[in-house]
């Protein structure tokens, strides 16, 4: 049984952390020996995290200046498929320090460093975001022209342009807001849906956006985009070079968000208060409609998203079910 290989780059993160789960899951299940690693940067991997993927090996690396590929050359070999989830992408602290976005959002010490296995046998798929458009229409599609309005879509626009530029394989995920259950080890920062349910249940008024609008991801989906992804490059062994938006197949705004949430756990839609976004100062300008046309996807991988009703229900059950 021949053996490949699959890299999550920022394996402890929300995405990254799904993707390990789901591969570790499916082992078994595949025709070929699957071998698991995945990049950490800040902290060591939690406990809980390697316990549930027990055959993943764990390197640490910089994706500034590369320090750490290496040992995984060494230690792991040239991965079949990389997924590279790691990015910041809080766009605030992109605003803050837009040198940092850049060096780490644009992954050029990964690409140089996949560059240099002879064969160019390596899918790299990229995480990119729908901040790379402008927001002044509904359902970009991609084709449509990148102008994004803060650093953090400039960071991923250049990091498009990088990879296209200087790598022949790859797949670039242009990803909604990403949803869903909370991960083995649960991650820092505020999942939405999550959020949303915290703050209604507390029977106080909140106010939310009703003049910004996503397509938000469930991220069970996006795991499943990667994995056919993944597949098609290891049975195939066709080269890609694929652009896709990646969203749910519904355009809300924040507002619409917690009505969803509101409705499946029955709470008071009179708490969910509907104000402009022009009426918060985040720190960084935020696109106003920057949902997406996902027909590229649905023909190209055969898939159906799920809607963002039915997403809330099944992340507020997997929520429940672990609680209990």
């Amino acid at each position: 049984m021949s053996s490949k290989k699959i890299l999550i780059v920022g394996g402890t993160g929300y995405l990254g952390q799904h993707l390990l789960q789901e591969f570790t899951a499916t082992q078994n299940t595949l025709p070929y020996a699957l071998s698991l690693a995945f990049t950490y940067h800040t902290n060591p991997p939690p406990e809980r995290l390697l316990e549930a993927i027990p055959h993943a090996l764990p390197f640490h690396v910089d994706l500034r200046t590369g320090n750490g590929f290496d040992d995984i050359s060494q230690n792991f070999g040239q991965p079949d498929v990389v997924v590279n989830c790691a990015a910041l992408s809080v766009p605030r602290a992109c605003e803050v320090d837009p040198t940092a976005a850049m060096a780490i959002n644009v992954p050029s010490a990964l690409v140089k460093w996949l560059s240099s296995f002879s064969n160019g046998g390596t899918l790299l798929i990229h995480l990119s975001t729908d901040q790379v458009y402008e927001g002044t229409k509904s359902f970009y599609k991609e084709d449509d022209e990148t102008l994004p309005v803060n650093v953090y879509g400039r960071s991923k626009v250049a990091a498009e342009q990088f990879i296209s530029a200087n790598y022949s394989n790859f797949a670039i995920l242009r990803s909604s807001i990403i949803y869903g259950p909370q991960t083995v080890s649960p991650v820092p920062k505020s999942l939405p849906v999550q959020w949303m349910d915290s703050v209604l249940a507390k029977g106080e008024a909140m106010d939310f956006f009703h003049d910004e609008f996503r397509c938000p991801v469930y991220v069970k989906d996006l795991v499943t985009i990667i994995w056919t992804l993944t597949n098609k490059w290891i049975s195939e062994k066709e080269p890609m070079q694929l652009l896709l938006n990646v969203g749910g197949p519904d355009r809300v705004s924040r507002v619409q968000m917690a009505e969803a949430v509101a409705h499946i756990r029955g709470y008071n839609l009179s708490l969910i208060k509907s104000v402009s976004s022009s009426t918060v100062n985040r720190g960084v300008k935020s696109p106003a409609d920057i949902s997406m046309d996902t027909n590229r996807l649905i023909q190209t991988l055969n898939m159906s998203p799920t809607s963002f009703r039915n997403g809330v229900k099944l992340t507020l059950e997997a929520e429940f079910a672990s609680a209990s």
